[in-house]
């Protein structure tokens, strides 16, 4: 396992994360709370230290089974725990609300279920264009000052809101997508935040499994999975989608003896050089791969050959869009 100090803090935090957007089981066909549990337990055991949650994985399931995690294994200090605020559901819809009244609602609501006296990064889920940035940057000051939170993030923001939200108060942390097939931030957003010392939490590292080498054309996704919506798992762009994570599996087997799963996460640690990717988990055995990530490292050409391939075999890119979730009315 590798690790790095999240800016001005003292939080040294293992490369990869473990994400509970799964274990929530909303939106990926439900959860079971034993196995849950066991996985976070587990990934604890191959030396991941943080754990990445919010409030809207499941309505609050997620952080339920992560804060009876953290219980049964008893050892609070020695593991950072990321949530985020910002997100309102009402009839299973959810809509961006990043007011202070709904932050410091919620903040109380995420503490009691994570069955924890402060949350080590707090990130707001997503950009509120209804809501003053410098609003939701005070209001995340606070609960800093009064030692609710140890340090402060944002998620899916460009450039132009991250230096905004920086007026009032800095951000340690920025988790924006970012994965083979889901580059967007390459053009500001990831240089920018290298360039400031801004740490990465690269969500949708295994592309909602699509680079995990597991998935075949005939894979059926039941009840609400979001795969069911999700373009790269439609039609031909599915199969081309899916010809590409071959070639990448022959390109990495060949090269380095591994497999398409450590190389999705070995190119988010050696592209981001400051980053963190989450893995996300419902069952032990998906982390098994883990150990396979490191002692090896991409270099230039390695870089250029896999972005032949993709230009190659995706002809219909299409990136992560669909996940984002509306503004209120």
């Amino acid at each position: 396992m590798e690790y790095i100090t999240i800016r001005n803090t003292n939080l040294k935090v293992s490369r990869i994360a473990l994400g509970t957007w799964a274990i929530g089981g909303w939106m990926w066909g439900g959860s079971e709370e034993k196995l849950a549990i066991k996985t976070i337990l587990k990934s604890f055991d191959l030396g991941i230290n943080i754990v990445d949650t919010a409030p809207v994985y499941g309505f609050g399931q997620a952080e339920e089974i992560v804060g009876k995690a953290l219980k049964e294994y008893g050892k609070r200090e020695e593991i950072i725990v990321a949530t985020k605020v910002g997100l309102e559901w009402k009839d299973g819809k959810v809509f961006r609300n990043s007011s202070k009244e709904r932050i410091f609602k919620e903040i109380d609501d995420s503490l009691r279920r994570l069955q924890c006296e402060y949350i080590d990064i707090y990130q707001v889920h997503w950009p509120d264009e209804l809501t003053p940035f410098e609003e939701t940057a005070e209001a995340l000051k606070k609960l800093k000052d009064i030692g609710k939170i140890k340090s402060i993030g944002v998620s899916n923001y460009n450039v132009e809101q991250i230096e905004t939200f920086e007026r009032v108060v800095p951000i340690n942390t920025h988790q924006p997508p970012y994965n083979l097939f889901e580059r967007e931030i390459e053009k500001d957003v990831l240089p920018y935040c290298i360039d400031k010392g801004i740490n990465i939490l690269a969500y949708g590292a295994i592309c909602r499994g699509l680079l995990s080498g597991k998935m075949s054309k005939d894979r059926e996704f039941k009840g609400d999975d979001l795969r069911k919506v999700d373009p790269k798992f439609q039609g031909k762009r599915f199969e081309e989608y899916l010809n590409c994570v071959k070639k990448l599996n022959e390109f990495v087997n060949k090269r380095y003896g591994k497999e398409v799963i450590h190389l999705a996460v070995r190119w988010i640690l050696d592209k981001t050089k400051i980053g963190i990717a989450l893995w996300g988990a419902r069952k032990p055995e998906q982390l098994q791969p883990i150990n396979g990530v490191f002692g090896w490292h991409l270099n230039d050409m390695d870089f250029e050959e896999i972005d032949r391939i993709i230009e190659e075999t995706v002809l219909d890119p299409v990136g992560p869009e669909f996940m984002a979730p509306p503004h209120r009315k």
